[in-house]
């Protein structure tokens, strides 16, 4: 949405792709996702998120063969506060954002820590693709579902759009729309 304020308190459905869609995190056998290295340590660092970003939580997640799912909560500031008040400075910590911190700079800094990591081991420069997709899960029926689709994900590898087999006839990139 182009004038959502992506800070807001909420839960929020990402995928994010690896270049090229290059399957670089592990692979899809008898229908289970199996993590190589650089798939185990992109789900490692997703599982640190929560410690350096005290505003959010993070919850569903999957990793595949070379994209991953997951369901990341804002939650409502503290300094912001629950009674529509303006904070006087002295309430605010030194952030620029006015919720919490946007979930865009969560993916920058995710993508760029993960990266940092793979670089170590592997030599690989560029992993991730430039943007990701996100989803605004605005109720209980829509996280439900989003949690569904995460749950079987390795379930539908032959049918997903990421997967390289059905991707190679199709020369037109699609939009991420995940279906529970």
């Amino acid at each position: 949405m182009h004038e959502y304020d992506y800070s807001n308190p909420g839960y929020y459905f990402v995928t994010i792709c690896t270049q090229n869609r290059e399957c670089l995190l592990g692979s899809i056998e008898n229908n289970r996702m199996v993590l190589n290295d650089i798939g185990q340590m992109v789900s490692q660092h997703w599982q640190e998120l929560s410690r350096k970003f005290s505003g959010m939580e993070k919850h569903d997640f999957i990793v595949m063969p070379n994209h991953i799912h997951g369901i990341i909560q804002i939650l409502q500031s503290r300094w912001w506060g629950l009674i529509n008040q303006t904070p006087t400075p002295e309430q605010i910590p030194a952030t620029k954002f006015k919720n919490g911190i946007p979930l865009g700079e969560i993916i920058r800094q995710f993508k760029a820590k993960s990266t940092h990591i793979i670089r170590n081991i592997s030599q690989m420069y560029q992993i991730w693709q430039k943007n990701y997709y996100e989803h605004i899960i605005r109720d209980a029926a829509k996280l439900d579902s989003m949690k569904k689709y995460i749950l079987k994900n390795p379930l539908q590898w032959k049918e997903d759009e990421n997967n390289p087999e059905k991707i190679q006839g199709n020369t037109q990139q699609t939009r991420f729309t995940p279906t529970a």
